[in-house]
């Protein structure tokens, strides 16, 4: 396992096809949530587009999956039409998806989130690559 293949206790699996080189990692906090990130994206006519985004959120008010989406709406500021949220099971705990997104708490106070351009990644790909990602020293499914 490499080092660049660890966030913030979190093993990232395999990369979807087709994802620009450039990689970022941040750390930030939000509304009493720490959050790390790595952020994948490729150089464009324009400037730059982001492929794929990964964060890692800790925070007392993630303690159940509504809470984590309750603090993922306040954050995007932008609502989750329950129309178009499907239940996400992930081998490490509850999740939620989207076309584009796909979210799950990995423990009480800890939770994964996933965003990818569906330009670039479709939502079989993106639900293969966010099940890849696992709390280090757990083999992923």
């Amino acid at each position: 396992m490499s080092e660049s293949a660890l966030l913030d206790g979190f093993h990232i699996g395999h990369l979807p096809e087709g994802l620009g080189d450039l990689v970022s990692d941040f750390a930030s906090e939000w509304g009493d949530v720490q959050i790390t990130s790595r952020v994948w994206e490729r150089q464009t006519a324009d400037g730059h587009r982001v492929d794929l985004r990964v964060h890692v959120l800790r925070g007392q008010r993630l303690a159940d999956l509504d809470g984590l989406r309750d603090f993922l709406v306040d954050y995007h500021e932008r609502e989750y039409d329950d129309s178009q949220v499907t239940e996400f099971p992930h081998p490490e705990g509850p999740g939620l998806a989207t076309d584009v997104q796909v979210f799950w708490l990995a423990e009480p106070g800890v939770g994964v989130t996933v965003l990818v351009d569906p330009e670039r990644v479709d939502q079989a790909g993106l639900f293969a690559f966010a099940r890849g990602i696992v709390r280090q020293g757990q083999p992923a499914d």
